[in-house]
């Protein structure tokens, strides 16, 4: 059994608790949350009658010994989570993103690699069953190698709460979903971008509600990322629309259950290449699946054999870095150079 205590019981922590409802072996000991009574009312809500109830991380911590902590806390408090799980001995499952700066990300990573403790990041597009076909498709080399990567992304909710007030709050709390399924899916290396944000006379965010990225992905790579969290009428999907160009041919992907893929032909059609569609094969059976219920999984799985997770924190800060670099160009009006390590 293997025994956690989860920190911030706010609207997220429900697909935290629902993904453990399903899950074998996974004991919750302890809820932590600046507002006792909203643990309170989770631990109601979950059954969780036994686990210990508290303000203070530490406390909690010291009196439950568990084996990992699950962190689903505000941006801003995700340093002081990760480095009192970390000296409690305690392995270290966040929500994303991993930090709320390039300087507390590199804390985090450098914490968890001293204290010898497994620590992942919710990275759970990854998880989507397209995304893990799309990767499948593209590494078998059926299209070619791929030269440009098209992601949109158009939704307009009205969260209320921390959002509406953050910074970059696109790129912060959003897009870091759309990068790292970009460089996931055609194995980039994130290397310079441009970006621009900017703020629509409707938007209800105080900044940084719209933006849009130009992301040298290393090999010949681009990946163009055109976004919104304003945009009323004709909304894409959360996992973004997207097209992919390859050398041979281009798949599409509506986000959801459409994708589709064209080869070209060997003979020319007047001005255009001849194209047929190509067949996206299914899911394979090593494909992992399951957003939180996946990654929760394979982080159990890592705690038991000593492995590292897909999502450590060490290859995610990879894709965060892709955000800091968005929001440096942003605030400077220049192209930033990315490096290879996140930093």
């Amino acid at each position: 059994m293997i025994n956690v205590v989860l920190a911030g019981c706010g609207a997220m922590s429900k697909q935290w608790l629902d993904a453990v409802r399903q899950l074998d072996g996974l004991s919750v000991v302890g809820l932590v949350d600046l507002d006792a009574d909203r643990a309170k009312a989770r631990a109601r809500e979950y059954d969780l009658t036994s686990a210990v109830i508290g303000t203070s991380l530490d406390a909690v911590l010291d009196q439950t010994r568990p084996d990992a902590v699950f962190d689903v806390v505000v941006p801003a408090a995700r340093r002081e989570v990760a480095l009192s799980a970390f000296a409690h001995h305690c392995h270290l499952l966040t929500e994303k993103p991993l930090a709320d700066s390039p300087e507390n990300a590199r804390a985090i990573v450098e914490a968890a690699r001293h204290a010898g403790r497994i620590h992942a990041v919710v990275q759970n597009r990854r998880y989507v069953a397209n995304v893990r076909r799309i990767r499948r498709f593209l590494s078998s080399g059926a299209i070619g190698a791929e030269t440009s990567i098209h992601a949109d992304f158009f939704v307009a909710p009205h969260f209320g709460g921390f959002r509406e007030e953050m910074a970059h709050v696109l790129l912060l709390d959003m897009a870091i979903h759309t990068f790292d399924a970009a460089r996931y899916m055609v194995n980039g290396e994130p290397a310079a971008v441009y970006c621009q944000e900017w703020e629509p006379a409707s938007s209800w965010y105080r900044q940084g509600s719209s933006a849009s990225a130009v992301f040298d992905l290393g090999g010949g790579k681009v990946f163009t990322y055109a976004g919104s969290w304003c945009a009323a009428g004709f909304r894409t999907s959360w996992e973004s629309t997207w097209r992919i160009v390859a050398e041979r041919g281009s798949l599409v992907w509506d986000g959801n259950d459409e994708l589709k893929a064209e080869v070209v032909l060997p003979a020319r059609d007047g001005l255009f290449d001849r194209t047929e569609p190509i067949a996206v094969p299914p899911l394979d059976a090593a494909d992992r699946i399951g957003g939180h219920f996946g990654i929760i999984q394979d982080f159990m799985r890592a705690i038991e054999t000593g492995t590292e997770p897909e999502t450590r924190g060490a290859d995610n800060i990879k894709s965060l870095a892709m955000v800091f670099g968005a929001i440096e160009s942003a605030e400077t009006g220049r192209r930033v150079t990315i490096s290879r390590e996140g930093q």
